[in-house]
């Protein structure tokens, strides 16, 4: 056991535990029954403070590995301290991918089900959740299996649960059956929200993907100015060189922490000048790879360094179609208050699964990168909350760092069925978090 400085891929609320890498369940199930509190951990890419505990034990999910045969219909079991990325160097050449990915591979399958990732196809597809047959869980009353018919209360209380209700060992999911390792894209760029969000009504249920990146430092008529991409994936028809290759490692990496204030309103303005300019007004067809489409900054290693010592925010919201008007005064009020956010990027959600605490419900999605250092950054985000709150909407506790427990509460409104599942699993209060403390969900 070793006692370790955590944080999250934020950097903004460092927690000193003591970090064990536990490799079997039975070790799991010691070292819980051991500690007064345990959280378990893959590789830390939650933004805030969901997979830490300070003063407590932290579980490194990294030695519970594996990945079995991909079936026929393109089933397998996956440890779940395999990482997407290693997941789809062993699947891909087989023919498949993941059925749902985040914007990053760097995320272990255990920590992909407590967030309940979702990703550019949630329109399609939903999250990783809807494509989980069976789990593994170690709870502080022993093993179980749990899926969506063995104890469905404990397995839809497990997705999306932020490793609340167990420690997750091994995930049977089904994969996505593809051709090659390519995507066909279109790209379109977007004077304003107005225009980009009305694109994505009328045509995103004709792709499988779709995601926009907005401009959130422009006003006025070009106020959220995009690029909308949209893609499918390409098949052996649509190429001569059809291949099945897995994306390759990251050649770059941030070596050092930025100074302090890189990211500021006027480097940031200069930056999504650029990046519009060069998109292009209009393609279609273009050939990209899986890892440049899904996953373009895993080009870069540490990539969080370039927002300096005092790390960043993600702030990410869903809002339902009725209340589209949220993301539009969302925007105003980051580029009236010159609050930068370096990246923002605006999804379509299709209908919510059956997860308790799971965060994508039917409408829009939208996550923006803030840079701590703004004075007026605490106000904005206090203004976000409540426009979310009023609208009926939440925000993903996976990228949470600050919010209140009254607030969790209104946003979701099955937290009393979640907690009641939780206790029954848990009645000591083994399994917390510094997220946990924070928003009053354990000893409830």
């Amino acid at each position: 056991m070793t006692r370790q400085r955590l944080t999250g891929w934020g950097r903004t609320t460092p927690a000193f535990a003591d970090v064990q890498r536990p490799a079997s369940e039975d070790a799991v199930a010691r070292e819980m029954a051991l500690a007064n509190g345990v959280i378990a951990r893959g590789l830390g890419r939650s933004y805030g403070d969901a997979a830490q505990l300070s003063g407590g034990v932290v579980l490194d999910n990294r030695s519970l590995g594996g990945i079995g045969a991909v079936a026929a219909d393109g089933v397998v079991s996956v440890g779940a301290g395999v990482s997407i990325d290693e997941l789809l160097a062993v699947t891909i050449p087989l023919g498949w991918f993941v059925p749902v990915t985040p914007g990053t591979r760097q995320v272990t399958l255990g920590g992909a089900i407590a967030a309940d990732v979702h990703g550019k196809n949630h329109h399609r597809d939903g999250s990783l959740g809807d494509h989980v047959l069976e789990m593994r869980l170690v709870t502080p009353q022993g093993h179980v299996t749990v899926s969506p018919t063995l104890d469905p209360d404990l397995f839809w209380a497990t997705i999306g649960g932020m490793g609340l209700t167990g420690v997750v060992t091994t995930v049977t999911l089904r994969l996505h059956k593809i051709e090659t390792d390519r995507v066909l894209v279109d790209t379109t760029r977007h004077a304003n929200l107005d225009e980009v969000m009305a694109a994505m009504v009328a045509g995103d249920d004709g792709y499988r993907y779709s995601v926009a990146w907005v401009d959130c430092m422009t006003r006025g008529a070009r106020m959220g100015r995009a690029i909308l991409t949209r893609g499918e994936h390409a098949t052996r028809r649509d190429l001569d060189d059809a291949t099945l290759v897995p994306p390759a490692p990251r050649r770059l990496r941030v070596p050092f922490n930025a100074p302090s204030g890189l990211l500021n309103p006027l480097s940031i303005r200069a930056f999504n000048e650029l990046w519009f300019r060069r998109a292009p007004r209009q393609r279609e067809g273009d050939v990209q790879s899986l890892g440049s489409f899904f996953h373009p900054l895993d080009g870069v290693g540490d990539w969080n360094r370039l927002y300096g010592r005092r790390g960043f925010v993600q702030y990410q919201f869903a809002v339902a179609d009725a209340q589209a008007d949220v993301v539009v005064r969302a925007v105003e009020r980051l580029s009236s208050s010159r609050v930068p956010s370096f990246l923002a990027v605006l999804k379509r959600f299709g209908p919510a699964n059956h997860g308790l605490l799971s965060f994508p419900i039917s409408g829009w999605t939208l996550a923006l990168d803030l840079p701590i250092g703004p004075g007026a950054l605490p106000g904005v985000l206090d203004d976000l909350d409540e426009m979310v709150i009023e609208a009926g909407g939440r925000v993903y506790l996976a990228k949470d760092s600050r919010l209140s427990p009254e607030s969790v509460r209104v946003m979701y409104p099955r937290l009393p069925d979640f907690l009641e599942i939780k206790n029954r699993v848990d009645p000591r209060h083994q399994l917390a978090s510094d997220l946990a403390r924070r928003l009053h969900l354990v000893g409830e």
